[in-house]
C-alpha cells in the first residue's frame, strides 16, 4: 500500500488552514498595495543558470535542481530548477523588461519557493514568501518606506511585540576588518556570524575556527557584538561600532538617517545581523516576534544594487523585504490571534432535501439565496430531518431552510436559527428580505 503522507517537508491544506492563509496574504496584500506596490508573478521553474551564483555556497546546495528528460535522466545533469526565492526571478523579470517598466518600479510578490533544506519547526521545504521590493532609486526614502510597510502588516496581523533589526552589509564588512579578519576570509566569517542565532557564541567560535579565522579575530568581533547586546538605544550601538571601526563611515550615516526618517520604534540596529543570501549589498533587515516559542525570523531582506545587473549591462539599485507567510501563521496560531469565524466552515444555509421529487425545488432555493450572496450547501441526500440538522451543526452553518411538500404547497419556507433555536415559516417570495 502507497504511504499517505505527504513527501518530507511538504504539506497538504485542510480547508481550516487555507482559510489562515488566506486571511494572512489579503491584510499583506491590502498593506502593500497601499503603498504603491503592484502585483507580478514569475514561473515556479527557471532556467538553473539564473539561479546558481546568487545566494552563496549554501544556498546553492539548496536549490532543487530538475534533471534533463531522457538520457540525461541517468547522467544527473540538470537544466531547470524549481525557484529559491522570489529576488532572482524578479531580477531577471526586470532585466527582461527593462524598456517596459516605469524608472521607479514597486511590486510585490506571493508565491511558494522551495528549498532542500532540513524541515523544522516553521521551517518547509516548499513554503510561501510575501515580498515587497522597489527598483531605481538609491534613497533611503525606499529603505524607510519598505520599513514602513512591514511594519503595518504585522500591526495590521495583531502583533505588538517585534523587532525590525538593521544592519548594513559595509558595515560588518568594516567591523570585519577593524577585527583582523583578512578580506579573503570575509565572506566565510559572515556565513558564521548569521549562524549566531542558530548555534549560540560557542558554536560559531569553533565555526570561525574551522573556516580559517584566528581564536584572537573571532573574540573580538564576538566580544563587540556581547557589548552592543546589552545596550538598547540605536544612537548608542552606533557610537560603539562607530569607535571600534575608528570612524563614522557612509554605512554607519546611512543607518542614522534610516532611523532619522523612519520615525519606526520597531527598529533596533543588531551589528551581528548578517543574511545569509551574498546578493546584499547595503542595508540589511530581518522582523522578529518578541516571546515567541517559534525561534528565528519571520522575514528578511535589504539592498540588493548589483543583483539586476547580473541580468543585464545596467546596474539597477534595488531593495526588497520578504515575509515567511508559514512562520506568521505558526505563531499566529500559538497565541490564538485569528478571528474565531476562520475556524468554522464558510456556510451560511444549509438547505435541506425533502424528497426525491421535492429535489428541484432544494436546488433552486439554493441558486435564489446564492444570488443574494449567501454563502449556500445542499444537503446530498434524502436523510431524516434529525440527520440533516445534525449535519448543518457540525458545519456550524448559521441556518436551515427547510423546504417540503408542505412548504411548496403554500409557497413557504421553514427557517431555523441554529445558534438561538428559533424557527418559523415564511412566505417563500420574502426570504432575501429575511437574510437581508
Amino acid at each position: 500500500m502507497s504511504k499517505t503522507n505527504p513527501a518530507r517537508g511538504m504539506r497538504d491544506f485542510l480547508s481550516s488552514d487555507i482559510r489562515k492563509r488566506e486571511y494572512v496574504v489579503g491584510v499583506i496584500k491590502e498593506v502593500y498595495q497601499s503603498f504603491g506596490f503592484e502585483p507580478l508573478e514569475t514561473p515556479a521553474v527557471e532556467n538553473i543558470e539564473t539561479l546558481l551564483g546568487k545566494y552563496g555556497e549554501e544556498g546553492n546546495q539548496l536549490i532543487f535542481k530538475i534533471l534533463k528528460r531522457g538520457e540525461h535522466e541517468k547522467s544527473g545533469v540538470a537544466d531547470l530548477a524549481l525557484r529559491y526565492d522570489l529576488t532572482v526571478p524578479f531580477s531577471r523579470v526586470v532585466a527582461n523588461n527593462r524598456g517596459e517598466l516605469p524608472k521607479f518600479f514597486k511590486r510585490y510578490q506571493i508565491q511558494p519557493v522551495w528549498r532542500a533544506d532540513r524541515p523544522a519547526k516553521g521551517r518547509f521545504r516548499e513554503f510561501y514568501q510575501c515580498d515587497v521590493d522597489a527598483i531605481g532609486s538609491k534613497s533611503i526614502v525606499v529603505d524607510a518606506e519598505i520599513l514602513s510597510a512591514i511594519s503595518a502588516v504585522l500591526s495590521r496581523l495583531g502583533f505588538e511585540d517585534f523587532v525590525i533589526r538593521l544592519n548594513h552589509r559595509e558595515l560588518l564588512r568594516e567591523m570585519l576588518d577593524a577585527s583582523g579578519i583578512a578580506e579573503n576570509l570575509q565572506s566565510n566569517a559572515l556565513v558564521s556570524i548569521d549562524k549566531l542565532d542558530k548555534i549560540g557564541v560557542e558554536g560559531v567560535k569553533i565555526d570561525l575556527a574551522e573556516r580559517g579565522i584566528s581564536q584572537d579575530s573571532a573574540e573580538k568581533i564576538l566580544n563587540l557584538f556581547n557589548e552592543i547586546s546589552n545596550l538598547n538605544d540605536n544612537a548608542a550601538i552606533l557610537n560603539k561600532i562607530s569607535a571600534f571601526i575608528g570612524g563614522e563611515t557612509e554605512s554607519i550615516k546611512s543607518l542614522r538617517q534610516i532611523l532619522e526618517v523612519s520615525a519606526n520604534s520597531h527598529l533596533k540596529i543588531d551589528a551581528s545581523l548578517a543574511r545569509g543570501l551574498s546578493y546584499y549589498t547595503g542595508v540589511i533587515m530581518e522582523a522578529e516576534i518578541i516571546g515567541s516559542d517559534f525561534r528565528g525570523s519571520v522575514g528578511g531582506g535589504g539592498r540588493y544594487d548589483e543583483l539586476i545587473g547580473m541580468f543585464c549591462n545596467e546596474q539597477i539599485p534595488a531593495c526588497g523585504f520578504s515575509l515567511g507567510l508559514e512562520r506568521l501563521i505558526v505563531v499566529m496560531d500559538e497565541r490564538g490571534m485569528f478571528p474565531p469565524e476562520l475556524e468554522n466552515n464558510f456556510t451560511d444555509v444549509l438547505v435541506t432535501l425533502w424528497s426525491a421529487e421535492t429535489t428541484g425545488e432544494s436546488l433552486k432555493l439554493a441558486n435564489d439565496l446564492r444570488g443574494a450572496g449567501l454563502r449556500v450547501s445542499v444537503y446530498p441526500e434524502t436523510d431524516k430531518l434529525g440527520k440533516q440538522f445534525k449535519y448543518a451543526a457540525s458545519n456550524n452553518a448559521k441556518f436551515v431552510c427547510v423546504i417540503g411538500e408542505n412548504e411548496i404547497a403554500e409557497e413557504k419556507v421553514t427557517i431555523k436559527n441554529m445558534q438561538s433555536g428559533e424557527q418559523e415559516t415564511i412566505l417563500r417570495s420574502e426570504i432575501e428580505k429575511f437574510f437581508a
